[in-house]
């Protein structure tokens, strides 16, 4: 059976290191870099420098799910300001012909 984690090399700070993570959160990395307009190195390595875990695998997965999140409870936020407005305004007064 195929491995669903991946280990590949990365670059953080200069220095070779090899990180496995599923695809799905390397997709996730690719997505957030280009996003920021970092290479995926730049992107590892700025959580590498806050990361407070000592596994970086593990950091780069709680950075791409943390993201996510926030995009999404943003997201929740908006759709439901527009909802509150959409029940504070007045009905729509329809004519008749």
């Amino acid at each position: 059976m195929k491995s669903l984690v991946v280990k590949r090399s990365i670059a953080i700070d200069g220095h070779k290191t090899s990180v496995s993570l599923e695809e799905a959160f390397w997709n996730g990395l690719k997505e957030i870099a280009a996003d920021r307009d970092l290479t995926l190195s730049e992107l590892v390595t700025a959580v590498n420098s806050g990361r407070l875990n000592a596994n970086l695998s593990s950091a780069l997965r709680l950075f791409v799910f943390d993201h996510y999140r926030t995009m999404i409870v943003a997201e929740a936020g908006r759709q439901g300001s527009d909802a509150q407005r959409a029940a504070q305004s007045p009905p729509a007064q329809h004519k008749r012909d």
